[in-house]
């Protein structure tokens, strides 16, 4: 393969060995390293697609007859001495899920530099395996140099600058239906569909499903898109670096919301073991999705979103979006690690070692590539609201027993944990409904888990975890002049009416909704329940549920107690 390149280039000037340098990133970062002066010596599988590239992007970029699996360190001390401005190896090739660190190791040996773009959990955090070596011959290997971790955490050492206490971190990424899907890119989202995912979540370590956990996010410039669960190393690296009390959550999504969901539909098979791994569907399910692209845009965004106490001890909820136009989306993961190279190549970057890309390229320096593409950011504070129960029983809430305030003082996030029973019917029906609404089972001293969360329009979404079973619902303020709450689980809505006193909270059902249509009374849910506190200030909760007709649904009770933060994985 020829060398397409003026010679007289081959002196002092400063030169990166691209690898992956044709696929849907490694394009955009050979451009990006052109732009600002840097000779790119190409390496590709695809012949032809190199040297298109090499044609189009002119004379700063050459091509070597490099193969990546045979790169090892006396190639690439036989390259630097043609090439003697080498002074870094970026890798833009994946997918990094399969990949092992004989590239990295080969730059160390060679004594250059190494940036990737890896997304993946366990390549990046393994990266530090490199570590002495990289030190001894006075290297940075920087494992991750893209949207995650590098970009997320130089957005969060600006956003948490001053807080006292960080409290849920929730990163999202959502591309445009028309930007190219990379193969790597797909096998990398695919591998984790349906599969168990360890997890930060309600101030413990735990496992969730990937593609799981959606939610729909606001993004100015793009609009609302959702989002799900997937895996990145800012999984591990949110909860290391930032110390969350509550949360850290990586998601992503697709745009078309019948993508979206068909992906976690498919996810399903995995789950019920018929797939080990949708990744085994890669190539029919990605020639699917661009059947679906004349449809979409070709914005994309990104919003990192902080809840912490701030300086003066007051509850904010600091959110940091970016907005991508034009098919620019597909820039913004290679930033990173241009703004890496260039800082490598100036000397401004004066780390040596290996490990994951966090805390190491300042935001400033990201953010200066964006002036050249359709891209916009920006940064809100915004006041976390009150507890909702704070809000809905006014003055009566402070009247409350001290360990049933406590038990709804939601501040972003509250865990309790406790014991419970819990009696369900053994008719059929009454079984069938409980399984619907996904209500305790029959036990007695069950372990008892509830995590309140608050959201963003000030409602709460419970989950109680019971052996077997997770119930989940939200909770919302039906009207803001009287003390009822609507709490909605899935299709079915039911208004509570609330009552506080020295005693503790009583509450009672007035009315229900399924699918926004009203229920007759022959058919609207019963409950008389209540919360309260024992002789030794214990939090007690006591909720029967029945239907007209039917009977007890389920009757449940029990004692919680705030439950304590472990950040060991």
């Amino acid at each position: 393969m020829a060398t397409h390149t003026d010679p007289g280039l081959r002196g002092s000037n400063q030169t990166v060995l691209l690898v992956g340098a044709t696929g849907a990133f490694g394009g955009r970062l050979a451009e990006g390293l052109i732009r600002s002066g840097i000779v790119v010596i190409g390496v590709a599988r695809n012949k032809a697609r190199l040297d298109a590239l090499a044609r189009r992007l002119g004379p700063l970029f050459a091509v070597e007859p490099l193969d990546r699996a045979n790169i090892d360190a006396a190639g690439l001390q036989g390259l630097r001495a043609r090439w003697p401005g080498l002074f870094a190896v970026a890798d833009a090739s994946g997918p990094f899920q399969t990949s092992d660190y004989r590239l990295p190791r080969a730059a160390i040996g060679a004594r250059l530099h190494y940036v990737d773009l890896a997304d993946a959990r366990g390549f990046v955090a393994g990266s530090r395996v490199l570590d002495a070596e990289a030190r001894a011959a006075d290297v940075a290997v920087l494992a991750g140099s893209s949207s995650t971790p590098a970009l997320s955490h130089a957005v969060l050492d600006t956003l948490v600058a001053g807080a006292r206490k960080v409290i849920t971190i929730e990163v999202s990424i959502a591309p445009g239906n028309r930007a190219p899907r990379g193969l790597n890119t797909v096998h990398a989202v695919l591998s984790m569909v349906g599969r168990p995912i360890p997890v930060f979540r309600g101030g413990r370590w735990t496992e969730e499903v990937g593609w799981g956990l959606n939610k729909t996010i606001e993004l100015p410039g793009v609009g609302n898109r959702r989002v799900a669960l997937c895996e990145t190393p800012d999984l591990d690296l949110l909860v290391e670096r930032y110390h969350p009390s509550a949360d850290a959550i990586f998601r992503a999504g697709l745009e078309l919301r019948v993508l979206h969901e068909g992906v976690a539909a498919l996810g399903l098979l995995v789950r019920l073991g018929v797939l080990k791994s949708l990744a085994a569907l890669v190539r029919p399910l990605r020639a699917l999705a661009y059947l679906f692209k004349p449809f979409g845009t070709d914005r994309g965004g990104m919003r990192v979103d902080v809840l912490l106490e701030n300086d003066a001890g007051q509850l904010v909820r600091r959110v940091w979006t970016l907005a991508a136009d034009a098919g620019d989306g597909l820039c913004v993961p290679t930033m990173p690690a241009l703004a890496a190279l260039k800082m490598l190549g100036a000397g401004r970057l004066e780390w040596r070692g290996a490990g994951p890309s966090a805390g190491f390229i300042p935001y400033d320096a990201i953010a200066a590539e964006f002036g050249h593409h359709n891209i916009k950011t920006q940064i809100q504070e915004i006041s976390a609201p009150a507890p909702l129960f704070r809000r809905l029983l006014g003055g009566a809430y402070d009247a409350l027993p001290p360990a049933v305030r406590q038990a709804h003082e939601v501040h972003g996030v509250l865990v309790l944990e406790g014991k419970a029973d819990a009696a369900s019917p053994d008719h059929v029906l009454g079984a069938l409904i409980a399984w619907l609404f996904r209500l305790p089972r029959s036990g007695s001293n069950m372990p008892v888990r509830v995590e309140m969360r608050s959201e963003d329009d000030g409602s709460e979404t419970w989950t109680r975890i019971y052996p077997g079973v997770t119930m989940r619902s939200n909770l919302r303020n039906a009207d803001s002049r009287t003390q009822q709450l609507d709490e909605v689980l899935g299709p079915l809505s039911i208004r509570l009416q609330w009552t506080a006193s020295e005693r503790g909270l009583q509450l009672r059902t007035i009315s229900a909704r399924m699918f926004g249509c009203p229920l007759p009374n022959f058919l609207r849910p019963r409950s008389h329940a209540s919360e309260t506190v024992d002789a030794d200030g214990q939090f007690h909760f006591d909720v029967p549920i029945a239907l007209p007709l039917i009977g007890t649904i389920v009757h449940y009770k029990g004692s919680l107690k705030p439950a304590e933060i472990s950040l060991q994985q």
